[in-house]
């Protein structure tokens, strides 16, 4: 059994000019990828235990990190606009980096929630939650 450092995750995101940004340098927390799958209870009266029928996935995650104004590739430059933004994004996570090999969650996503959080004797933050329009795909690199 191997085990990570989350040093090594990448996460990366569209803009809304469809360019691929690394946001994993400005990145604390990844937390909800590969999200959560619906099971529908079918469960009769006759049967010994329960019994489900999955359904659609539906996930949702959240980033938090440290707030940078960089012009073009910053967190506030791309998760910012992407908030009003009319189409969904691409998304990558790669949780164990993107080593030939290496595990990725991809997918379409929206940004429902982009906020800042700034507080005396700390550094700027943001939150954001990111909502998966269809399903996340696990593959490799």
């Amino acid at each position: 059994m191997a085990f990570f450092d989350s040093d090594r995750s990448k996460f990366l995101l569209d803009d809304t000019g469809g360019t691929q940004r690394d946001l994993s340098a400005y990145i604390t927390e990844i937390d909800g990828l590969p999200g959560a799958r619906y099971l529908r209870e079918t469960t009769g009266m006759a049967d010994q235990g329960r019994v489900f029928l999955p359904t659609a996935e539906d996930a949702r995650f959240v980033l938090r990190g440290l707030y940078d104004d960089a012009a073009s590739s910053g967190p506030d430059a791309v998760l910012g606009p992407l908030g009003a933004h009319g189409s969904a994004v691409d998304f990558e996570f790669a949780p164990t980096g993107t080593a030939s090999g290496s595990i990725k969650y991809s997918g379409v996503c929206w940004v429902e929630v982009y906020e800042l959080r700034s507080r005396v004797g700390r550094l700027v933050e943001w939150t954001a939650h990111l909502r998966a329009d269809g399903l996340v795909a696990r593959g490799a690199y």
